[in-house]
């Protein structure tokens, strides 16, 4: 089968066995896959990547000196079913899943090598116990953002957000976007939002953003004031010796950017005993000063990945049309075209989310 490959920092179609099911699990072919953040930083900061990731969890998530094939925002259609499976989905139904294989060593889909391929290639292996069904109602690129979906689902989980919260999303880039999208169907608001691009902006405003701002001209914490302020005590944010008479409603804060620099930027800008949840990804060491967070009172919450029950529900949420997140996806590429699509997305102007279609020439 063909599949794009990752070695030594660069993409190649390339052709590559047919993975083999094992016990529990499916042979699948892939019908959509989104390019995500963390593959971008695969190719362009590999050898960093794995470092940072070694280095909190003990464990190796790729190796760079070998073949990989990327791609873990996928939908795909059932083939065949290995040993040790029930079948239930009949063959051409289309699932989605975590990126998750269920072996004695669980192995991460998108970061394998050719015998366990991620959604850069025309066929993979999934777990059967963690196939959901896409309902036909359910588009199927639409259907590929169930992950990254997930990801934002939890972020906004993570900051714990109320009724009566006000957020502010700093970073337009597809979990930014995503982030807004579900604080929208959650009906929280006004959601603030901010991103130097244009583009991004005008995509914020599409899922949902109340107030975008372009942190060139105006600053998003002062807008955020201004949508947050009210004359209810009862409505009013928590209250501190140091800050006794806050005005406004309770603020969170999400940071979706993953540069060096903003983490401090957002506790020098955020009102007092806001909780500012970090969701961007910064493979760079990062520095901050703890007195502006402390003096202020601000919780620092660091968010990545799902629990098996958001994903489900992100995909319930898509499927019943409450997340309506069509207008995150740009365009679609065939297989040969991801590495061109790799370099389009250095420009916020031109791309948010590409889909890759292995079944396209």
């Amino acid at each position: 089968m063909h599949a794009v490959v990752m070695r030594n920092g660069d993409l190649e179609v390339t052709e590559i066995p047919m993975p083999e099911p094992r016990s529990g699990e499916v042979l699948v072919r892939t019908l959509a896959n989104g390019i995500c953040g963390s593959d971008l930083h695969c190719v362009s900061h590999g050898p960093e990547f794995v470092a940072g990731v070694k280095a909190v969890t003990g464990s190796d998530l790729l190796d760079v000196g070998k073949p990989v094939v990327l791609g873990h925002e996928f939908c795909a259609e059932v083939v065949a079913y290995g040993p040790g499976t029930s079948g239930t989905l009949a063959p051409g139904t289309r699932v989605v899943s975590p990126p998750l294989l269920l072996r004695d060593v669980p192995t991460q889909l998108g970061f394998g090598g050719i015998d366990t391929p991620g959604g850069y290639a025309q066929y993979m292996v999934l777990s059967e116990a963690l196939l959901m069904p896409v309902p036909d109602t359910l588009g199927t690129a639409t259907a590929s953002l169930t992950e990254p979906l997930a990801v934002a689902l939890h972020a906004v989980n993570r900051g714990a957000v109320g009724a009566d919260d006000v957020p502010l999303v700093i970073g337009c880039g597809p979990i930014g976007l995503a982030t807004i999208a579900v604080l929208k169907m959650r009906g929280v608001g006004p959601i603030v939002a901010a991103d130097f691009s244009p583009a991004r902006r005008a995509l914020a405003a599409k899922l949902g953003a109340d107030v975008v701002v372009d942190p060139r001209e105006s600053s998003p914490y002062e807008s955020w004031h201004q949508v947050a302020a009210t004359a209810d005590p009862a409505r009013a944010g928590r209250r501190t010796a140091l800050f006794p008479e806050l005005s406004v409603r309770p603020s969170v804060v999400f940071e979706c950017v993953g540069v060096p620099g903003v983490i401090q930027q957002i506790l020098a800008g955020a009102s007092a005993c806001s909780r500012v949840v970090v969701a961007g990804l910064c493979m760079q060491e990062d520095r901050f000063q703890p007195t502006f967070g402390v003096l202020k009172e601000i919780d620092l919450i660091f968010s990545i990945y799902y629990t098996v029950d958001e994903f489900a529900e992100t995909l319930a949420h898509l499927a019943a049309g409450k997340l309506q997140v069509d207008a995150l996806i740009t365009r679609s590429v065939g297989l040969g075209d991801v590495r061109q699509a790799y370099a389009d997305l250095a420009d916020p102007e031109q791309d948010a989310k590409i889909i890759i279609d292995p079944t396209l020439g």
